[in-house]
């Protein structure tokens, strides 16, 4: 995975520009460059991943092989199920499991640096924001 290399938010908003980045990059992924996403996602590949990244980027890749992965992994094998759907159930597909991705990132680094108390608002920033499903 490429985006900018190694990245360790350490306060809360960080986190949130974390998560605010990694969004935008899936929504583009999802609107913006649907086209080119639907095509990297080819089903004959191996499991792939979509990732975003916090310099609103993303990438389809394989996913991380060191075990257990530094972070928390997106869902693994969007490609295989891409043919077997209309194109906007997939995307809808994808969409949830980026949700719950970003989310997993979120607490990971929140869990990772033991906010205190007056930090775990981070639990509340993501209700600003429409979840990445299109309606």
């Amino acid at each position: 995975m490429d985006g900018g290399g190694q990245y360790n938010p350490r306060t809360v908003e960080e986190v949130f520009r974390d998560f605010k980045g990694r969004r935008a990059g899936m929504i583009k992924a999802l609107t913006t460059d649907v086209e080119e996403f639907y095509q990297q996602c080819d089903p004959e590949k191996e499991n792939l991943c979509l990732y975003g990244f916090p310099n609103e980027q993303w990438e389809v890749n394989l996913p991380a092989e060191e075990v257990p992965p530094e972070l928390p992994e997106p869902a693994l094998g969007i490609n295989f199920a891409r043919d077997g759907m209309q194109e906007k159930d997939w995307l809808s597909l994808v969409a949830v499991h980026s949700d719950a991705w970003l989310l997993a990132v979120a607490f990971y680094f929140g869990a990772r640096f033991g906010f205190d108390k007056t930090d775990r608002y981070i639990v509340s920033f993501h209700h600003h924001f429409p979840t990445i499903l299109p309606k």
